[in-house]
């Protein structure tokens, strides 16, 4: 019996096949994981791939043994590279598995080992993100409405000179001529071998003229002929317009400490990395706000420190401002707004629960309410926005918790079955 032997360090590919059979094998551990590391961890840093820790439990695998009470036995196990049969196994040096010295532990607690699992890039955002989808993306016209997108699609014989690939021309010139000279220089060999074997002199010179012939022939092959040129190839591919925007809404103002204002920059980095992967072209609108509102780029919503007293409804005034300016009525747009619902008076409550049900709602496909505050009752802000909510259209949710950031995320963005994907 024969055994193959793989001596490869790593080979490219190698173990892909394991890989993906073990984290199928680890996915629930690596899913219970993902609250603990929004928590403990940037959320940032899991684009560029992390590390997970699983229990050891369960990942044994399943094996058959040769029953040791009966027959003589004799095996070499693949993947040995040391022994043959009959060999002698050495004994280990230091004649034990022992640690070393000193003493035990009495303890009669069980613990168990934890495994690291690193994971890529899109590995980590896979089991973020495959079960969540933005809801309601049910498009107004998306069905109907195509942009286009010009894209490479191999080489053609015919077409305009600022296409031309000189690569690939230079590529089929040169077998073009290798192959013709190889014909000429077999010709020439069996020409050059028959004269040798001639004693005529006519026929010596009728043949070294055919040779000079040949010869010149094998000269003369040019460089480019058009059978070589090779242009790039262009395809009009349609492409759906996904005409989606998200308004993200922070407070900012004084009552929000730095623990509040850290949960809701954890809340909008996952939702930003949510969206920049699973949608190509949503565009994002980021809201700032403390007694004033102001749009902001990606850079001051979430490292700006300005502060200030806390009124709500101008943030609600300046979406609704840019909804009308920039965004028709092709557009699906959605809205997260985080607060800790502290607001300067309960008529600014009222204002914004006016706002969200004549203006707001009317006009986006879904909203989400983020309340993070822990002073255990309802906040003004709150109790105005429980008179309208539902959760097909508006949720609210409260939290306070790093670790609460990924049951509340999951909850709004859960794909639902009867809600067509974008």
């Amino acid at each position: 019996m024969s055994h193959i032997i793989d001596r490869r360090k790593n080979d490219k590919g190698k173990s892909t096949g394991n890989r993906q059979k073990f984290l199928k094998r680890v996915e629930n551990q690596i899913k219970k994981a993902i609250p603990d590391i929004i928590s403990q961890e940037s959320i940032k840093d899991t684009q560029t791939g992390g590390s997970v820790k699983v229990p050891v439990r369960g990942l044994d695998e399943p094996n058959f043994r040769h029953d040791p009470a009966t027959g003589k036995k004799q095996i070499v196990k693949p993947g040995n590279d040391r022994f043959s049969e009959g060999d002698r196994v050495p004994k280990p040096k230091g004649g034990g598995a022992g640690s070393g010295p000193g003493k035990g532990s009495n303890s009669p607690e069980i613990t168990e080992d934890e495994f690291t699992v690193v994971l890529s890039r899109e590995e980590f955002l896979k089991y973020f993100f495959d079960d969540l989808a933005l809801p309601n993306m049910v498009k107004k016209l998306m069905e109907s409405t195509e942009n286009y997108e010009m894209r490479r699609a191999g080489y053609t014989r015919d077409s305009v000179p600022s296409r031309l690939n000189i690569k690939s021309s230079y590529q089929q010139s040169l077998g073009r001529q290798l192959a013709l000279k190889g014909v000429f220089d077999k010709k020439l060999k069996a020409l050059e071998e028959k004269l040798a074997g001639l004693t005529d002199p006519d026929e010596i010179a009728a043949l070294e003229q055919e040779i000079e012939k040949v010869r010149r022939q094998a000269n003369t092959i040019p460089f480019f002929e058009d059978i070589d040129l090779r242009y790039n190839n262009f395809e009009r591919i349609p492409l759906p317009v996904t005409s989606a925007v998200m308004f993200c809404i922070m407070d900012v103002s004084a009552s929000m400490g730095y623990h509040e204002k850290d949960i809701a920059k954890r809340f909008f980095t996952l939702l930003y990395i949510f969206l920049t992967r699973q949608y190509k072209n949503v565009e994002l609108v980021f809201i700032r706000h403390h007694t004033e509102a102001k749009e902001v780029n990606e850079e001051e919503f979430f490292n700006s420190r300005e502060s200030g007293g806390t009124v709500v409804a101008p943030s609600l005034k300046l979406m609704d401002k840019i909804i009308r300016e920039r965004y028709d009525d092709n557009w699906n747009v959605y809205c997260c707004q985080a607060s800790d619902g502290d607001v300067w008076s309960k008529q600014d409550a009222l204002e914004c629960k006016s706002l969200l049900r004549e203006t707001i709602l009317p006009a986006v496909q879904y909203m989400a309410y983020i309340e993070i505050n822990n002073k255990g009752r309802e906040s003004d802000l709150w109790q105005a926005y429980k008179r309208i909510s539902n959760d097909e259209e508006f949720s609210i949710r409260h939290l306070y918790e790093p670790y609460e950031i990924w049951p509340v995320f999951q909850g709004l963005f859960r794909k639902r079955n009867a809600v067509a994907e974008g």
